[in-house]
């Protein structure tokens, strides 16, 4: 058994199906995607009396719902399974679409660049308790937009062979991207069966999806590429205050996308996904982090859990715009609520600001919190310790069991050790290190963890045919951006250099 976290009643789970499957039948979607939407009708759904939503009959719902995967395996970049989501296995990964990056080394929010994204991928890479990177932030800066994500995903392939989170920002986005991962694949059959990568699709609201998420939806299907359907369900404005209500409308969009997945090739994987917002009344902004809008990722989590579908939410993030005090309550505060309610793929580490800004520090210090997380949610299970007599026993006879072999041999797995990142130290101590901050902390971690940053080999031939596809793409650039070098590691060359010094 593991700790858990339960928000929505069997009863009421089924109320909320049975609602948003009636709208579907009745009010149907909006689907612009000239495409897709000729798939649908052909497939024999129909129209509304005006012509302008199809309408998704019930049974074609729950047959779409028999026909998703229960469990999406995502795989590296040599095809070894790296992370299962199904049941209540938790992953954390960075949160997706920020435009631009909190410096920490210079304290400015700027327009990212590749030098920044390259970084990144370098850092995540060796985080221990994030899953798998995502193309985290936007790189316009020295890219054309219209290859934008391309580029993003071709610096993913070649600095990590995690799997990625990922997605097209253009229509006809997604075939390059897929034929970008399918060099490292055998062939498009090996690439459906081994997926590398999930990507987003996003709903706008009003029961429509948009002409880009058609097709990428369209594309992604055929390709065999997993996707989250991703409803930016803002409540109070564009959706009910009320969390039930706001639950309807959420799992309304989400059911359409994966029954428009299922339409276009049966066993697609899909992911029950979202990122809800609340609408602040006064401020007239959308905070992900306000407690409504967590409330509604827990209750839809749970709706797609009842059906037995990978869920995915956008948690483990901040609102605020700095790594602060409301950056900690608010990562920390809700990526336990992921952990809590079994959320397979959570979307936000390293984000601030309404996901517009990404920061490294940050990123590091969730990867802290969200191992504290992942290891509050172990299964419980007794560990030698029942009966307990004999631990009683020696406590009273040592006084201590620092030293018993039963914390021996447990202490290693049971204690959870923070990264220096988080401060452990007693007030003496800690003022002999130089009374750091938690930003000093934060980016020295960032700067020691780069130093030890490990390069992968890409074969030449991929490497180069990627660059094709993206260069294929440009209007006006004729030469990619360049990437940055590995920065050497100062402490070991200056250990080896004093060495050598004492040597002579």
């Amino acid at each position: 058994m593991r700790p858990s976290l339960n928000t929505l009643s069997t009863p009421l789970i089924e109320k909320i199906l049975a609602e948003s499957k009636r709208i579907l039948a009745e009010v149907g979607f909006e689907v612009r995607g000239p495409e897709l939407r000729e798939r649908l009708l052909a497939h024999g759904l129909q129209l509304d009396a005006n012509g302008e939503r199809i309408l998704f009959p019930e049974h074609v719902v729950d047959q779409a719902i028999a026909d998703a995967p229960k469990k999406v395996t995502l795989y590296n970049r040599d095809g070894q399974p790296h992370a299962h989501l199904h049941d209540q296995n938790v992953h954390f990964t960075p949160a997706s679409s920020g435009l631009k990056i909190l410096d920490h080394r210079t304290g400015q929010t700027r327009l990212a660049n590749t030098a920044d994204f390259v970084e990144y991928v370098r850092l995540c890479d060796g985080l221990e308790h994030i899953a798998y990177p995502a193309t985290a932030f936007s790189t316009n800066d020295d890219i054309e937009a219209q290859v934008s994500d391309a580029w993003r995903l071709y610096l993913c392939l070649t600095h990590s062979k995690r799997p990625v989170v990922s997605g097209a920002f253009t229509e006809h986005g997604v075939p390059r991207m897929a034929e970008m991962m399918a060099l490292f694949r055998q062939d498009k059959a090996d690439l459906i069966a081994k997926p590398m990568s999930i990507f987003t699709i996003t709903a706008t609201g009003n029961f429509r999806y948009g002409e880009d998420s058609c097709q990428n939806l369209l594309d992604c299907a055929e390709w065999g590429i997993p996707v989250e359907i991703v409803p930016v369900t803002l409540m109070g404005l564009i959706a009910p205050v009320t969390l039930v209500g706001a639950t309807v409308f959420h799992t309304v969009d989400v059911l359409a996308g994966i029954t428009m997945a299922q339409i276009i090739r049966p066993g697609t994987p899909v992911i029950f996904g979202g990122a809800p917002a609340a609408f602040h009344m006064k401020a007239a902004t959308s905070p992900m982090l306000a407690i409504e809008a967590l409330h509604l990722d827990i209750a839809y989590a749970a709706v797609g859990d009842y059906l037995g579908i990978p869920t995915q939410a956008y948690m483990a993030l901040s609102d605020s715009k700095l790594v602060d005090a409301q950056a900690g309550a608010e990562t920390f505060g809700s990526a336990l609520l992921a952990g809590l309610a079994g959320i397979n793929s959570v979307s936000g580490p390293g984000m601030l600001d309404y996901v517009l800004t990404f920061s490294l520090p940050k990123l590091v210090l969730d990867n802290d919190l969200c191992g504290q997380v992942l290891h509050l949610t172990r299964e419980i299970t007794p560990k030698d310790d029942l009966p307990t007599i004999d631990i009683v026993r020696e406590l009273l006879e040592e006084d201590h069991l620092i030293t018993s072999p039963h914390t021996l041999e447990h202490w290693p797995k049971e204690l959870y050790l923070p990264d220096p990142v988080t401060d452990r130290l007693n007030r003496e101590n800690w003022e002999q290190k130089g009374e750091t901050t938690l930003m000093a902390r934060a980016t020295a971690e960032v700067e020691q963890r780069l130093a030890n940053y490990k390069p992968i080999i890409t074969d030449p031939a991929a490497d180069a045919e990627m660059r094709r596809l993206i260069l294929s793409g440009l209007n006006e650039q004729t030469v990619l951006p360049e990437i940055p070098p590995v920065k050497r590691k100062k402490a070991a060359t200056d250990g080896r250099r004093r060495k050598r010094r004492r040597n002579k």
